[in-house]
């Protein structure tokens, strides 16, 4: 879904976006602070947080200080009653969550499949669980907009999933059926860019400009690249590939397959195997990998960690990023073989285009992909709160 055009700079419209944009991604602001990053004077901000109020997308309060002569500013924060639905469904569960737009997640459920989902049983899934919810949790709420997190190669320009192959989905237009099922409007994209912008603005990422995220799910792994502060997603929105890279493989010990690509050399699935998990979640798999004691774990882990590293170096290579994030279970294997891999990238690399690289975690955990679904169904509330709201 295309966003809407932002408003010229210096508007009314602009400046309200600007003021919401700022206790959105930054948290409850003072108004004098509004004042000071803004550069507007205090009559404007008061007028502009004054609509925002009254339009229901930020909270106001005097706060209570103790001992403090004179009246302090007040505070404004997002609204936490102002919700995306943020969906990531994948293989073996489909997770959702209510985010508000404070960016709290006000509910969240993981819904395991019997089967492999179906675009039709997954927009069933959110039109039950929206209305569950709005009995519940979200009683007196307002759901903005619905964003989802594909596994799979999503043209930007309209959420149509092109290519999602462990869904076995193929040209399936999500974001229509999904709008069409819940009257709300959908955005859809790949998973992995969208946790790169998560990463980017609230993560491990925060405050850098040029990252490498790769995500490690249950449907393989994926990528996602901020240039220069902006993400990128290529001419139709499928940059980022690095699971269908083949990695350089130099011990014959490490070799899986005949002519493997990454995500079936470096795989979730033969992790899950060492430790003996038919299925889990992150935290569960990182919890089993962190304990494991056998010799067969440890070498697994040490050989997906190498080939990890060859797939990082070329990106390095290619890129030159000054931050790699890693997420899913290869935040784990980062976790156990951080220095290692490294080590790794460092030697295979060019030296000047590994030189000051760091290779992170990611700081979200579990919610990055959630949280990165919420950013892309707020988007047009952020751009232009006057129309939207």
């Amino acid at each position: 879904m295309p966003s809407s055009p932002t408003p010229a700079p210096g508007t009314r419209a602009n400046n309200l976006a600007r003021v919401l944009r700022l206790v959105h991604e930054d948290g409850a602001q003072s108004r004098a602070a509004l004042t000071e990053r803004t550069g507007l004077n205090r009559s404007t901000i008061a007028d502009l947080v004054a609509e925002l109020v009254r339009r229901g997308l930020v909270d106001e309060r005097v706060p209570d200080v103790a001992g403090r002569v004179g009246r302090p500013s007040p505070v404004v924060t997002a609204s936490a009653q102002v919700v995306a639905v943020a969906v990531n469904p994948e293989v073996d569960a489909i997770e959702i969550a209510a985010v508000g737009l404070d960016r709290s997640i006000l509910v969240r459920e993981r819904l395991l499949n019997e089967a492999l989902p179906t675009p039709d049983a997954v927009a069933a899934t959110i039109v039950d669980r929206i209305a569950a919810w709005r009995r519940g949790p979200l009683a007196g709420s307002r759901v903005e907009a619905i964003g989802i997190a594909v596994p799979g190669l999503v043209r930007s320009s309209d959420g149509v999933v092109r290519n999602a192959p462990h869904l076995e989905w193929a040209d399936v237009p999500l974001a229509e059926l999904v709008a069409t099922a819940t009257s709300l409007p959908t955005v859809v994209d790949n998973d992995a860019t969208l946790g790169a912008i998560a990463e980017h603005r609230y993560g491990a990422g925060r405050g850098i400009d040029d990252i490498v995220y790769l995500n490690g799910g249950a449907s393989g792994i994926g990528g996602g690249l901020v240039i220069h502060g902006r993400p990128v997603a290529g001419a139709g929105g499928y940059a980022g590939e690095f699971g269908q890279n083949r990695p350089r493989i130099s011990a014959d010990e490490d070799r899986r397959t005949a002519d493997g690509v990454l995500e079936a050399e470096v795989s979730r699935r033969l992790l899950l195997d060492a430790v003996g998990l038919e299925a889990a979640d992150d935290e569960t798999l990182d919890t089993a990998l962190s304990a494991a004691e056998s010799s067969t774990v440890t070498e697994e882990i040490t050989r997906q960690s190498h080939v990890l590293a060859s797939a990082l170096a070329n990106a390095v290579n290619v890129l030159n990023p000054a931050l790699i994030v890693l997420g899913g279970f290869l935040a784990t294997l980062v976790e156990l073989r951080g220095a290692q891999i490294a080590d790794a990238v460092g030697d295979l690399a060019m030296a000047e285009s590994a030189e000051g690289l760091q290779i992170r975690q990611a700081a979200l955990g579990a919610d990055r992909l959630l949280i990165g679904a919420a950013e892309l169904a707020f988007a047009d509330l952020l751009a232009d709160p006057g129309e939207r709201s």
